[in-house]
């Protein structure tokens, strides 16, 4: 496994283990749309994990200057529980730490409680917060 930066190459194989992983994404949430608008802002911060040429897990750092967050923490199934998701964050940890972020924010759907132990794992907590948003298109 090699896990590297995502280029604008990787376009297909990124918009197919998204579409494979959230198969349920909100019209906002569209793969294509959020990749190309990660890939416009910080593309380097856009990570992938590679078997072969078959991307199989992908993170996105961001950072506000205040806060950094994890987004799009994807394995395609086959690669599950085998190390691919825990070396992404584990990667994107590392690039935000070195930019300065001194917190890092995730959010997990309601629907997904499946995931808590594995973050849980990685050193991150449940905090007592209420979400928000608003979309704007």
């Amino acid at each position: 496994m090699i896990i590297r930066p995502a280029t604008r190459d990787d376009r297909s194989g990124i918009v197919s283990l998204w579409e494979t992983v959230f198969p349920d994404e909100p019209p906002h949430n569209a793969p294509h749309k959020v990749l190309d608008a990660m890939l416009a802002v910080e593309e380097d911060m856009l990570l992938i994990a590679l078997d072969g040429n078959v991307v199989i897990g992908t993170t996105f750092a961001g950072f506000d200057g205040h806060r950094g967050w994890l987004h799009k923490v994807a394995v395609l199934p086959p690669y599950q529980r085998r190390g691919v998701a825990s070396a992404l964050v584990r990667q994107a940890t590392h690039k935000l730490r070195a930019i300065g972020c001194t917190k890092i924010n995730l959010q997990i759907r309601a629907t997904n409680t499946q995931v808590l132990a594995f973050y849980e794992s990685l050193g991150f907590k449940i905090e007592e917060r209420l979400d928000m948003g608003m979309h704007l298109g």
